[in-house]
């Protein structure tokens, strides 16, 4: 019997012979690299977009401060503007102020920049005297005395935009020294007459007297916006944890910074409270809801990433100036008290002086108050001005204005930063060139030295421009008295260690100064993103699917990735079912084929 061997190329066609396997697995394989890639990719552009790293977000603070130091583009339809004046015991000024629209992160805020004219310049206007000065007697006047500042505004601000641009006229100290009726009065015409005149977006709430607790506020929110404190995103700086609320919650995030800032009449100090803490009396408690203000930045109340509470003082009769006059009152008095009960003659004539330690060595000069007058002469002992100056941190007349008795809120000095300005600085710099990074040690030293010198030869060396250009004869006069008065309220009012690292005196940030209305807009339009934000969820909703999976919904984008990985996963296993399914058939059909046996041809006989 033969066996007959087969050879079926139409078998191979009907799936039962062993074929050769057919070129899918090298195309598998490949589709899975591709798609490998792709999703490498794809995790590079969303960290990208997610989390650009430190660097990139180091340039972009960097390039944003240049940006805010050139011409506002006012040809860009997409920016906003708002418009603050600042009516204050002396002058009133007026400030213009632009945004761009919100990039639709609801924990960010608005990123508010002073706008700057086709010259770079900031966008501002001052007028003399005050409201309260020019409006006091005459309330019909308040209207034709902030009118040209109205005009500056509306000539800088493009003509399309007046009717969505908000228009806020805050009133500081002068306002608040007049009688209710007559405040209300000024109000009450501006706010009537404004809009008959100009087109900006201006209501009964858009004009006030606000409280030096708020002004202080606005000042603290300026300071750290510029600073860049309220941006979360970023981990580079320093954090604090923050207790919310009463019910046991805390958040971590960027530290902020508190602000001293001695001006010539009055002090002001504020900073942030991480941890509302306990009271050890209800006085206490009662001062200090006076003291602490709680607000959130956020233009949704229900997020608590930017709630804050911060404590803001001020106490009048502490600025440079002022102290001066209580001190040379002080001196005045305890010195004719000396002479009366000891029968002496000391600074009643010039020969015979009273020797001042917060003078400059040889500086004479007189103190008159009524018909009293002290004849006086420095003597430059800088640690005796300081221990003479102790007494006035109790305040005028031991008034509830004392840095002393106040109730202060606790610092964490371990965990903190503050930034001097205005005194702060100008005590530091002027003269001491220390102004920057202040250290208690290099400063009492340089200030000792200071004082100790002859008058002629700190006038020699002011004539020589061996000082800042900012020095003038009053600042040479004084420098010695305020410099250990700074000194006093950082250390002895204020309980500032001697080894604090972390204060800086400053006049400028980032090369611009920081007024209170940047803080005072930025509140003011903090509800205004929700606006932007309604307006982007719109325009996702007729976005492609692309742009809202790669950019929007990252989770989105990797879910469909999976099902694809999936999906070809399963069609591979598939493929493979149906080899094996095909193997296994060709196998039974060759079996079957070898034991078949053809029977053997008959051939014929002789």
């Amino acid at each position: 019997a033969h066996r007959i061997g087969v050879s079926c190329p139409s078998w191979r066609l009907a799936g039962l012979c062993p074929c050769p396997v057919p070129r899918q697995r090298p195309a598998a394989l490949g589709l899975a690299l591709a798609v490998g890639l792709l999703l490498l990719l794809a995790a590079a552009d969303l960290r990208r977009w997610a989390a650009p790293s430190r660097a990139s977000r180091r340039d972009e603070r960097y390039l944003a401060r240049a940006e805010e130091l050139t011409a506002t583009d006012t040809e860009d339809s997409a920016l906003n503007y708002g418009v603050v004046i600042d009516c204050g015991s002396s002058g009133s000024r007026v400030f213009v102020y632009f945004w761009p629209p919100h990039n639709g992160n609801p924990h960010d805020l608005l990123d508010i920049k002073q706008m700057r004219d086709r010259s770079s310049r900031p966008v501002v206007k001052k007028i003399k005297p005050g409201i309260s000065v020019a409006a006091a007697a005459a309330p019909e006047q308040a209207m034709p005395y902030l009118r040209p500042l109205l005009q500056f505004a509306a000539a800088h601000v493009p003509a399309q935009k007046h009717k969505e641009t908000p228009l806020y006229i805050l009133c500081t100290a002068g306002m608040r020294l007049l009688p209710e009726r007559q405040q209300a009065a000024i109000l009450e015409d501006l706010v009537r007459n404004v809009p008959l005149e100009f087109d900006f977006l201006f209501s009964k709430s858009h004009a006030e007297v606000i409280s030096g607790k708020q002004e202080g506020v606005y000042a603290w929110i300026g300071i750290n916006f510029v600073l860049g404190r309220f941006d979360h995103e970023d981990e580079e700086d320093a954090v604090v944890t923050v207790a919310l609320g009463d019910k046991g919650e805390s958040l971590v995030r960027k530290r902020t910074v508190g602000i001293l800032d001695m001006g010539g009449a009055s002090l002001q100090i504020a900073y942030e409270v991480p941890d509302s803490g306990a009271f050890s009396s209800p006085q206490q408690e009662e001062a200090a809801k006076s003291l602490l203000a709680e607000f959130n930045l956020g233009c949704d109340v229900q997020h608590t990433g930017h709630m804050y509470r911060v404590y803001v003082n001020t106490f009048l009769g502490f600025g440079g100036n002022f102290a001066r006059q209580r001190y040379e009152e002080l001196v005045l008095n305890l010195t004719y008290a000396h002479n009366r009960l000891h029968g002496q003659q000391t600074g009643l004539s010039p020969e015979t002086p009273f020797l001042d330690p917060c003078l400059p060595v040889g500086l004479e000069d007189t103190v008159a108050r009524g018909h009293q007058t002290l004849h006086v002469r420095g003597r430059g002992d800088w640690p005796a001005c300081a221990e003479l100056l102790q007494p006035l941190l109790a305040g005028p007349n031991n008034s509830q204005a004392s840095l002393v008795g106040a109730y202060k809120a606790p610092i964490d000095f371990s965990n903190s930063e503050f930034y001097g300005f205005s005194e702060f600085f100008y005590c530091t710099e002027d003269v001491l060139r220390l102004g920057g990074h202040y250290s208690a040690p290099t400063f009492t030293s340089a200030a000792q030295e200071y004082c100790s010198q002859r008058w002629e030869v700190l006038t020699r060396r002011f004539r020589g421009g061996l000082y800042s250009s900012h020095a003038d004869q009053h600042r040479l006069k004084y420098q010695c008295f305020k410099s250990a008065w700074m000194y006093q309220v950082l250390h002895q009012g204020f309980h500032f260690p001697l080894d604090y690292p972390s204060l800086r005196t400053a006049q400028l940030v980032y090369d611009r100064e920081v007024q209170w209305t940047l803080g005072a807009i930025l509140y003011k339009t903090r509800f205004l993103p929700l606006r932007d934000l309604r307006q982007e969820s719109i325009r996702q909703a007729h976005t492609s699917w692309l742009r809202l999976s790669f950019v929007y919904n990252h989770y989105l984008f990797f879910a469909c990735i999976l099902v694809v990985v999936l999906a070809i996963v399963l069609y591979l296993l598939r493929l493979r079912r149906i080899h094996h399914r095909q193997l296994r058939s060709a196998q039974l059909a060759l079996l079957w084929l070898d034991k078949v046996v053809v029977p053997p041809v008959q051939g014929n006989g002789p």
